[in-house]
């Protein structure tokens, strides 16, 4: 047995170590120095992700819409990474721009935006900011902008897509509807604090004791009640402002008219066929009011036993 195994201790005692090539090292050394760097590259993205999300809860903690120029605009919105979701009204709030519609636009964003940051569910996923014009000229020629006031949404990944505008035009700009357009782009529901407005409870209590008023004096003598032609007004006026589409305009809460900030043209007409502008509903209400006159005349020159000079006027 001894002498058997004694070949065979000599065999393994004869056979070299094997070694790997030598052009293999270098693979393995750029290949440990790309891990490293990835690494390292992946943490700067999530140092630098963490620092904006910080700055913008700061900023978020002081007010509600934070304002923006074009390098802020550059850094927080169009610079990856992001995980977050910007909502920017493109504005031209300056007094010289007289944007009448940008005003009323601005408040009902503050409210949107106060709704959002004074709610249980507000988080660092969805913030409000705004470009001015006069502030960011160089984002509206980046954009190709040329209208103001403009909403859009900032995904947290890739570019905005066409439903990431606002269609103001359309839907106007009233807080509610920019809190659901908000949660069909980004699954965020904003329930919309208006806060309290008395100027109607005033205006009814006022409307209420003028009416009492005059019934009290006229206690001796209510025949005007009966009065016809009276109610005949009063339901014409209703009429006159429901077919104008008042109703839309409170549903809606269109601007009066546009103004466009680079020519200065003024539009009372809307170009759209599912919108229109408030100063469009007066002119439909005048319009409507004038040719039920005529028809009102028409009917007493037709049926009146009066002066024929009269008559042919009407």
């Amino acid at each position: 047995m001894g002498a058997r195994g004694a070949p065979s201790r000599r065999r393994q005692a004869g056979r070299r170590p094997r070694y790997l090539p030598t052009g293999s090292f270098p693979f393995l050394l750029l290949l440990l120095l790309l891990c490293i760097q990835l690494g390292g590259g992946q943490k700067k993205k999530e140092n630098l992700l963490a620092e904006k999300v910080e700055q913008l809860m700061e900023w978020s903690s002081r007010r509600s819409i934070f304002r923006m120029n074009g390098d802020k605009f550059r850094k927080f919105i169009k610079a990856p990474p992001r995980n977050y979701s910007m909502i920017v009204m493109f504005t031209a709030l300056q007094p010289q721009r007289q944007c009448s519609v940008c005003r009323q636009a601005n408040e009902e964003y503050q409210i949107l935006a106060n709704s959002w940051r004074y709610s249980s569910a507000f988080c660092n996923k969805l913030f409000f900011s705004m470009v001015d014009y006069d502030e960011g000229t160089d984002v509206f020629q980046q954009l190709n902008m040329n209208s103001a006031p403009t909403f859009m949404h900032f995904p947290p990944k890739g570019r905005p897509k066409r439903a990431d505008t606002f269609d103001l035009q359309r839907i106007g700009f009233a807080a509610e509807q920019l809190a659901k357009w908000i949660a069909d782009r980004t699954d965020v529901h904003i329930r919309v604090f208006r806060p309290p407005n008395y100027s109607g409870t005033i205006a009814l209590a006022l409307l209420v004791s003028l009416v009492g008023g005059l019934l009290y004096l006229r206690r001796n003598n209510l025949e005007f009640i009966y009065n016809k032609t009276g109610w005949a007004m009063v339901s014409l006026c209703i009429v006159f402002a429901m077919t104008s589409g008042q109703m839309w305009n409170h549903i809606r809460g269109p601007p009066y008219a546009h103004k466009n900030p680079h020519n200065g043209q003024v539009s009372y007409i809307h170009g759209s066929s599912q919108a229109q502008f408030v100063a469009e509903s007066h002119i439909i209400l005048v319009l409507n009011a004038a040719i039920t006159m005529g028809m009102v005349l028409l009917n007493e020159a037709a049926t009146s036993k009066g002066d024929v000079g009269k008559r042919r006027t009407f």
